[in-house]
């Protein structure tokens, strides 16, 4: 699945940034901030499309939070 490969290499590449560098250096803190809200869309997405696969009709539509909600109430994420 494609957004879900997308999710995974945007994670790979948040995972692996220098976060001391990130304190000092605006540039680069911009980018781990750019790359954080792109790692987020593709999660939500991803996630999104997993439950439509799943038969969850509900995930048809829906905001990020309201895709995040319904996830939590079916049992795909936990806050644990």
């Amino acid at each position: 699945m494609k957004k879900l490969d997308n999710f995974i290499n945007c994670l790979t590449v948040l995972a692996n940034a220098d976060f001391k560098m990130a304190e000092t250096n605006d540039i680069y803190r911009t980018g781990m901030i750019g790359q954080f809200n792109l790692t987020f869309e593709l999660a939500w997405k991803a996630l999104q499309e997993i439950m439509r696969m799943h038969g969850t009709e509900e995930a048809s539509t829906g905001s990020p939070r309201e895709i995040l909600q319904l996830a939590y109430k079916i049992g795909f994420i936990s806050d644990s």
